[in-house]
């Protein structure tokens, strides 16, 4: 059985879960990965403006999942 591991990445927080002063907005990451080609399995809703998330894999099949709580 071939195992699989999340990895989640927090826009707008550090290494220690604190809230950052400038960071990029997780639709706007959204947008640039789109603009690569990138295949989502989950996408933000680009109306919205605060908490969002979306979650792509990575080569390895990884879920990658961005998720922004500010």
């Amino acid at each position: 059985m071939l195992e699989r591991n999340a990895l989640t990445f927090n826009p707008g927080r550090d290494q220690d879960a604190q809230p950052v002063g400038s960071f990029t907005d997780v639709r706007e990451l959204q947008q640039e990965l789109q603009g690569h080609g990138i295949q989502f399995l989950a996408e933000a809703d680009e109306g919205t403006t605060g908490p969002a998330s979306f979650i792509v894999v990575d080569p390895d099949g990884n879920p990658v999942i961005v998720d922004q709580h500010v």
